[in-house]
């Protein structure tokens, strides 16, 4: 079990103001940190829904509170629960720069792109303490190491420097993850990411340093932001988006019912109406099963591929998620020399 760490949210108040979680009152629920050593730190990706193969998380659990978070049920491994503990109940793997290191030190190690994050944010607040990925950042720039970050965060802005080198050397993509139309419907479902203006601030100023960026809209959820699909297309367009994709909405497990109450909190009007909506286009689809999990059926969901689509296109971003780890240059080439054997 991690060790926990005296840490009331108090002595982090600052730093949370200043990367963004925007001035918002600390939340009632306690915040605890559990630092842990990790053995491992590189998750194989097995489903042939997700485009990368490797992915890093330096954090368990994410302050963020995104109500729909599909990696809400995976703290039930260490003991904690799908709701307020996945948001104030922190793991952090203090030692993974120095594991990803030793990954990629080994001849066996081919340089596959490794996506940061692929369940919780890796610039989460406790990112502005702990400093965990940019040291890991650091570590991919000494191995010219390929890699993809997904964040709702605009504290990636912090290491844009990291991020600009890297990108002359080998494959760098960093999506913003964007599914709501406005701040003020952000600050309902995502409570504590940065603002939606602020994650396209970030956009922009990425990909003015020449750091390939991109929008993820996901998830979809019927009945509340399938709609604004063309208008958070065309702001990250503006913003310097490259590519996009999106995906539908997962309730798996126990997520179903956090989902339920805390959207019954905050849109009491609309909840029952948006509910509905999702279990139609869910149908009989899996919410875990590989192949079926991201997308949906019927009429509505094929509406709602078919507007991404044309506007996707319409605006020239290449359309995907493979647009996000997409086929690196092959091992003779220069930039994976590093990982030759001979």
């Amino acid at each position: 079990m991690p060790r926990p760490i005296s840490n009331p949210p108090s002595p982090f108040l600052e730093r949370f103001t200043v990367y963004d979680v925007d001035g918002e009152p600390v939340p009632p629920a306690h915040l605890e940190v559990y630092e842990e050593r990790s053995k491992s730190i590189l998750s194989r990706n097995e489903s042939p829904d997700i485009a990368f193969r490797w992915s890093l998380n330096p954090y368990r659990g994410c302050y963020h509170g995104c109500i729909y978070c599909y990696a809400r049920p995976s703290h039930g491994y260490w003991g904690f629960g799908a709701g307020t503990d996945f948001e104030r109940k922190i793991i952090v793997k203090t030692n993974a720069p120095e594991l990803l290191e030793e990954m990629l030190s080994k001849p066996s190690w081919k340089g596959e792109w490794i996506t940061l994050s692929g369940n919780t944010d890796c610039y989460q607040p406790l990112e502005a303490k702990y400093r965990l990925t940019r040291r890991i950042i650091e570590v991919c720039l000494r191995f010219k190491q390929a890699i993809a970050i997904i964040t709702k965060s605009a504290l990636v802005c912090r290491d844009i420097d990291l991020l600009s080198d890297l990108a002359k050397c080998t494959e760098v993509r960093v999506v913003l993850s964007v599914p709501m139309p406005d701040d003020a419907l952000g600050r309902k479902i995502e409570p504590y990411a940065s603002l939606v203006s602020k994650r396209f601030e970030a956009m922009r100023r990425l990909a003015d340093a020449q750091i390939p960026v991109g929008v993820s809209l996901a998830p979809i959820i019927p009945g509340l932001n399938d709609h604004a699909i063309p208008s958070i297309l065309d702001r990250a367009k503006a913003s310097g988006a490259r590519f996009a994709f999106m995906s539908l909405v997962r309730l798996p497990h126990e997520l179903r019912l956090v989902f339920e109450e805390r959207l019954k909190e905050v849109l009491p009007e609309r909840a029952q109406t948006i509910i509905k909506h999702i279990r139609a286009v869910r149908g009989m689809a899996k919410e875990s099963a590989f192949g079926e999990r991201m997308r949906g059926e019927g009429e509505r969901w094929e509406l709602i591929e078919r507007l991404f689509h044309l506007h996707a296109k319409r605006l020239g971003l290449e359309i995907g998620i493979n647009a996000m780890a997409p086929p690196l240059p092959s091992k003779s080439s220069p930039q994976l020399a590093l990982f030759d054997e001979d």
